[in-house]
């Protein structure tokens, strides 16, 4: 026996030509989220942090989840689409983000604000990562409402048939991702900066450890269906996590070597 798909209708209310979803909502509530967090940790003494960079960093994360995310969707997943019709990309309406993309267009705010503020890129980046997962969890949670992005088949007890998945029976994969790329994520990222850590190893510990369970889920998510399964055996989800993972383990050594050196010299 599977559970059947709970009825939500994705539009919470429509006034004229305006409708207003739940996935927009989730957005909204990870993104309030990140601005409370990112102010009260601003508030904390010597954070280095000044409400107004707190604003101004949020607008170009906020920028380049949008742009990193779309972009990276479309030469990502639709790469022909774009051969054959470059102004698919600006074609938002029909929906499509990558969050691989948009973690590029991230850290791609993230460098640009540090440039501009004359602030570390580590330090930044440490700051910005805790506010990240929430907002996967809520985005995960839209996804879920939506009905898309579902699992492989299964029998488990908790599988749902999903109104687009076809008569069978599908893992729940979308509230996999928020329950680890989410929740179990933020509790990492805030117990691990509640401590002195080097400069870079909590930026590198979102890489990690996002990498590893996105790696871990896509055995449960069912493969884009024009894409499928390279060689029958990996998805592009797990192909573009890989280098998160190397990156983030690589990062979090590569800050403890250098703590560990600084100390040394400092001794010496």
């Amino acid at each position: 026996m599977a559970l059947q798909f709970p009825e939500i209708d994705p539009i919470i209310f429509s006034i004229g030509p305006l409708s207003v979803r739940w996935y927009g909502v989730m957005y909204l509530i990870g993104f309030t989220f990140a601005m409370w967090l990112a102010n009260r940790q601003a508030e904390k003494p010597n954070s280095g942090w000044t409400k107004e960079q707190v604003s101004d960093m949020l607008f170009y994360g906020m920028l380049g989840v949008i742009l990193g995310g779309r972009i990276g969707y479309v030469l990502f997943y639709q790469f022909s689409h774009f051969l054959e019709n470059p102004l698919y990309l600006l074609r938002i309406d029909q929906g499509g983000m990558s969050f691989h993309g948009g973690a590029l267009g991230v850290i791609a705010a993230i460098v640009i604000f540090a440039i501009r503020t004359n602030k570390s890129i580590l330090c930044v980046g440490d700051f910005v990562v805790p506010l990240v997962p929430v907002g996967l969890l809520a985005g995960r949670v839209g996804n879920f409402i939506n009905g898309e992005l579902w699992g492989r088949t299964t029998d488990v007890p908790w599988a749902f048939v999903f109104p687009t998945g076809g008569p069978l029976p599908r893992h729940p994969s979308q509230l996999y991702e928020a329950l680890f790329e989410g929740l179990v994520l933020f509790i990492m990222l805030i117990w691990f900066a509640k401590r002195p850590r080097p400069a870079g190893s909590v930026a590198g510990l979102f890489l990690l450890g996002y990498g590893i369970f996105r790696f871990c889920i896509e055995y449960f998510r069912e493969p884009d269906a024009h894409i499928g399964l390279y060689g029958g055996v990996i998805s592009q989800g797990q192909i573009l996590s890989l280098p998160m993972v190397i990156a983030g383990a690589v990062l979090m050594a590569w800050a403890y070597k250098r703590q560990s050196l600084e100390q040394s010299q400092s001794n010496s």
